[in-house]
């Protein structure tokens, strides 16, 4: 099973808009990566988004390249600083791939409690807009598969 977590892109400045929506930049770099992954064939179960403006607009950007069965869904404890505990143990059941399209620090402490059990262990450095590959082997042992991040496509 692969979970595919990715940071949001760029968002514009919560002064200049308090919904923060993605910026032009982050909207292009999004793209990008979704253009670079589009000959995967990626097929996912679920693909969720916290709920903000800029990880739904994502989201829906990488839809554009990803077959999802149920489509793009908001889901509930996706926020920043919200527990990964609950959503740790539901991944480690899954039987389909996974995307969460969110926020840090939530998406690094899923990723560390997930590879390393404690989700204090810092693991990935993730960017906005990147997307993180980590897949689940035998007894729930989740390990690094790959990274893309906008910048290592310019």
């Amino acid at each position: 099973m692969n979970l595919y977590l990715v940071q949001h892109g760029k968002a514009v400045a919560k002064d200049v808009d308090s919904a923060r929506p993605l910026a032009e930049q982050g909207r292009v770099e999004v793209k990008k990566v979704a253009a670079f992954i589009e000959p995967l064939n990626l097929s996912v179960g679920c693909l969720w988004h916290s709920g903000k403006t800029r990880a739904a607009q994502t989201a829906e950007i990488l839809a554009e390249v990803i077959d999802t069965d149920k489509g793009v869904l908001q889901r509930d404890g996706l926020g920043p600083n919200d527990d990964v505990g609950k959503l740790a143990d539901e991944l480690n059941l899954a039987d389909r791939d996974v995307m969460i399209v969110g926020h840090l620090p939530f998406l690094s402490k899923l990723t560390s409690l997930l590879i390393t059990g404690s989700e204090s262990t810092s693991v990935v450095a993730f960017k906005n807009g990147g997307i993180v590959c980590i897949s689940r082997g035998g007894q729930n042992q989740w390990q690094l598969s790959w990274i893309v991040t906008p910048e290592l496509l310019s």
